[in-house]
């Protein structure tokens, strides 16, 4: 008797062994580059979209359609933020803006991560809260901050609630669905292997649900500087919104627009954070799949 037969498919399954090697030692690395070569691309289109718009700005104030005081030219622009970082008020506004930011996003985030996870194990306690849930998230944030302001007073207490209040929605609904969208049949093995509340909560449900809640905190991260504004947009001596009416008030254009800059790059830096932290958090799924 002849085995031939069985020592092509040994031959072919050895073709396609090698086939495969050749394949990781070639197209990943390429893969890789190409991947590597993206962000740089992205990086240039972004700077000439940055440059394309500070030309329309010149070229729209040096026709003088709008008087200097509505539409300064870039060059007022630069000369009021070098200002206002030599004399301190831009650090000094700044650093209370970011304080109350951090503040809320900290407790927002573990407000709504907690009651999220809460709600998500119980249905009784979802059909309780979910309609005191949906009138307070329809309700704009703008509408709670002068009641927070006049029962924890004008101080960063007031901002700070009405930051959390902000960030606290979006982690609510993310932690409900990350935690409810545990695979099931994950669930049922880890319940056959004897697994107790904490461990499925720590080896199951977080690293499972991590996605999702690293997307909410990425939203709740650029949010959060909405409600710190909006709070000192209600009554304020320092931050950057106290700021903006400050200038606004005194028809100091570039002064606002230097704070609207930096609370955009306060914002930009704080989702950039989450990014990391995301990439890093999740460095295992990305070795999984290219395995």
């Amino acid at each position: 008797m002849h085995f031939q037969p069985r020592g092509s498919c040994v031959e072919a399954r050895g073709f396609f062994m090698q086939r495969n090697t050749i394949q990781q030692r070639f197209y990943r690395p390429l893969e890789r580059q190409i991947t590597l070569g993206r962000p740089s691309i992205r990086r240039y289109v972004g700077l000439l979209a940055l440059v394309l718009i500070l030309v329309v700005w010149q070229v729209i104030a040096s026709l003088r359609l709008y008087p200097s005081f509505i539409i300064p030219p870039p060059g007022a622009v630069l000369e009021k933020f070098i200002t206002v970082v030599q004399d301190g008020r831009l650090w000094l506004h700044t650093s209370t803006t970011l304080v109350e930011v951090l503040g809320g996003l900290a407790l927002g985030v573990s407000a709504g991560v907690v009651l999220g996870y809460i709600i998500a194990k119980n249905q009784i306690i979802e059909d309780l809260l979910s309609p005191v849930i949906v009138a307070l998230q329809s309700t704009p944030v703008v509408a709670y901050a002068p009641l927070l302001v006049i029962w924890f007073g004008s101080g960063p207490n007031s901002k700070v609630l009405t930051c959390a209040l902000t960030v606290f929605f979006p982690m609510l609904m993310n932690t409900v669905v990350g935690i409810r969208n545990t695979p099931a049949p994950l669930r049922d093995l880890m319940r056959s292997l004897g697994a107790t509340r904490a461990q499925m909560l720590t080896r199951l449900e977080i690293p499972a649900a991590l996605p999702v809640l690293l997307n909410g905190l990425k939203v709740s991260a650029t949010l959060s500087v909405i409600g710190a504004v909006v709070g000192e947009f209600i009554w304020a001596n320092a931050g950057l919104g106290f700021l903006i009416n400050l200038s606004r008030n005194q028809y100091d254009t570039p002064l606002v627009i230097v704070a609207v800059l930096t609370l955009a790059l306060m914002a930009r830096a704080l989702y950039s954070a989450v990014s990391y932290i995301e990439r890093r958090a999740l460095a295992w799924q990305q070795r999984t799949r290219r395995d």
